[in-house]
């Protein structure tokens, strides 16, 4: 199961760094729709502190993403 934290641990940022893909989601406000799930990857997520991330977001079509904004 999930949980929430504010801030990232030493070893959560060590295993971040390890990753060689990761999903970026997005879904609607409304009841209706679906969910998107973009695998991104390579050099484009960065841990700045232990409460900041910085995410380099490649432009793809952008069809599913501006549904949801």
């Amino acid at each position: 199961m999930g949980s929430f934290t504010d801030t990232l641990s030493d070893a959560d940022i060590e295993w971040i760094r390890k990753q060689k893909i990761y999903f970026v989601t997005t879904a609607p406000l409304a009841k209706r729709g679906h969910v998107n799930a973009s695998p991104k990857g390579y050099d484009s997520l960065r841990v700045l502190a232990n409460d900041r991330m910085v995410l380099l977001d490649g432009r793809g079509s952008g069809c599913e993403t501006i549904s949801h904004v």
